[in-house]
């Protein structure tokens, strides 16, 4: 499907020629298969794809919120169009199974859509003074030049998650995807480029994540870092970029805990524990990590999970009817095999599941696991595992449940299961998380704020909210004859 793309890099409207010997391999982690090779540029690249965004900020920031919009549909359309083939290439290099990746790639688009929409909604305020002599108002304005850094397990979304609001807002942006996903990258900056976009609003580089990312931190152009990744990441982009004060938007690990009720519908909480757990075969920031089943439902719930566990299906994403694809590497593979060994060695008993899978496929497969017999000293229950295990905890009162759910440095999401709509809105309220799923593990939408508390990030995206970040609000106070 590729030729080596030396030409990756996108700056000014530009594809950009590398020479070979300055290219990285792109493997499908499904196969272990060579896809491409793409270009690995540096700090130089890099400051160029700066000073391009911010030479095109001014004329790009005086649009109107109706001309960007124009853009931004247009995009839209030609995602949505594409979808199939580009959700073929999301697989082909991530690895989830093709109808995911598809659905993927067109809640990308519905990014582009919302947008499009919230830039013509760009509000200020006029503000009633105490004085006669004085008018306020205060007008948004966008920040400048955002520096967009996207992670591997969502390699469509994330990017349009970002770049929409921040094109809407008036930013131009430089964005530096994951490394081992810079297709679906490629692939969205050309639907920009056919899109019409004018030169130097969206610019893309790929390659040395230290090298790129430190030229986003120090280039004093760059006002905003929008970053999805690690905890332990963002506390250092935070570091660093305190030396400028700038402004940052930080999508960070989570450890969600789900809790299910006595009263809850056990035929729909056990599927969308699992929906939860394996969509993306576990390597999602929301996914649940922590599951605490009422004592009095245990048995059912656990064979019943048991049961649709052992149904899943494993393989490359692009083969029919498969549930679960690979993980994104050997070194995925290795840390969820940790956690399942420190939990066994702890007196954990492993339900399914508890093994690398290498049946039919070279690829970094983990099977489905369930573990019972948890308890709080294991590593599962304090760290994000990022893979397909599932820890059951037993529990018997909502207090203590809540407490234990809390208990976590993180506060991402977190999801209630129950058919008492007094309970879901008492439960919701005590959960110290940034999302709240009530009979719903899948809460991230374009029109909502998606972002987590504590440990687990700074702002919102998605909603009005996902704007509000790339926008500084301006007082102006205006003295006038009151006479």
């Amino acid at each position: 499907m590729f030729e080596s793309l030396t030409k990756s890099i996108f700056i000014n409207g530009k594809w950009e020629a590398i020479s070979e010997a300055h290219t990285e391999t792109i493997y499908n982690p499904a196969t272990l298969e060579p896809i491409t090779k793409v270009a690995h540029a540096g700090a130089k690249e890099t400051t160029k794809a700066i000073t391009a965004a911010d030479e095109a900020f001014p004329q790009w920031s005086q649009k109107t919120g109706r001309e960007r919009s124009r853009y931004l549909y247009k995009a839209y359309q030609l995602m949505q169009e594409d979808a199939e083939r580009l959700g073929k290439i999301l697989t082909m290099e991530q690895g989830k199974p093709l109808n995911e990746a598809i659905g993927e790639v067109k809640g990308a688009a519905n990014f582009l859509l919302w947008y499009a929409e919230e830039a013509s909604r760009n509000y200020g305020e006029w503000l009633p003074s105490s004085t006669n002599s004085k008018r306020l108002m205060v007008i948004p304005q966008a920040v400048g030049v955002v520096g967009a850094i996207t992670p591997w397990n969502f390699p469509s979304s994330m990017i349009t998650r970002k770049l929409a609001p921040a094109l809407a807002a008036g930013c131009t942006v430089v964005l530096k995807p994951a490394p081992e996903t810079p297709l679906s990258a490629i692939e969205i900056m050309k639907i920009f480029e056919r899109a019409g976009v004018p030169n130097g609003v969206v610019n893309l580089v790929t390659g040395d994540a230290k090298a790129i990312g430190q030229q986003l931190l120090t280039n004093k152009v760059v006002q905003h870092i929008t970053f999805t990744g690690s905890t332990a990441v963002g506390k250092y982009l935070i570091r660093e970029s305190a030396q400028q004060v700038k402004k940052l938007s930080l999508e960070l690990g989570g450890h969600a805990p789900s809790i299910v009720f006595a009263d809850a519908d056990l035929d729909k909480a056990t599927s969308l524990v699992i929906g939860s757990k394996f969509r993306n075969n576990g390597q999602t920031c929301i996914c649940t990590n922590r599951l605490y089943v009422h004592q009095h439902i245990a048995n059912d719930f656990a064979n019943l999970l048991k049961v649709k566990v052992s149904q899943l299906k494993l393989g490359s994403g692009l083969e029919n009817e498969v549930d679960l694809g690979p993980l994104i590497n050997q070194k995925a593979c290795e840390k969820v095999h940790d956690h399942v060994k420190d939990a066994t060695e702890k007196g954990a008993i492993v339900e399914c599941g508890g093994e690398q899978w290498n049946d039919k496929l070279d690829g970094h497969y983990y099977k489905p696991t369930i573990l019972s017999n948890i308890s709080d000293e294991m590593k599962i229950m304090h760290e994000e595992t990022f893979g397909p295990v599932i820890p059951i905890q037993t529990f018997t009162d909502e207090s203590e449940v809540i407490k234990q759910a809390n208990n976590t440095d993180y506060g991402l999401a977190a999801y209630v299961f129950t058919e008492n709509t007094n309970r879901a809105i008492r439960v919701s309220e005590k959960l110290d998380y940034g999302i709240v799923g009530v009979n719903d593990v899948f809460p991230a939408t374009p029109e909502a704020p998606f972002g987590g508390i504590k440990q687990s990030g700074i702002g919102k995206e998605g909603g009005h909210h996902g704007m509000d970040e790339f926008l500084e609000k301006k007082y102006i106070s205006i003295g006038i004859d009151s006479k």
